[in-house]
């Protein structure tokens, strides 16, 4: 996976089932009413790992975001001992 050439919005939904499982770097998210919810959002980048989209996250002042596409249905391995 690489960054996107021509991004486009997608759901929520088309986002984790185009990417599952991954770290993706998102711009323009939409949210739904409730506000923590994506709506929406422009896929950037597909091939950097959580650590390296985090910085850049840090560094965009808000206009990017690192997010993992485990459907919210499923617990991550982190979760699990926390239960």
């Amino acid at each position: 996976m690489q960054k996107i050439d021509n991004p486009s919005r997608m759901t929520w939904s088309i986002i984790m089932d185009t990417y599952p499982d991954v770290w993706v770097g998102i711009t323009n998210v939409m949210w739904e009413k409730n506000g923590g919810t994506i709506e929406s959002a422009v896929v950037e980048f597909t091939d950097k790992n959580g650590g390296e989209l985090t910085e850049m996250q840090i560094n965009s002042n808000g206009s990017f975001m690192a997010v993992y596409t485990t459907p919210d249905s499923v617990l991550q391995l982190g979760m699990v001992e926390a239960m």
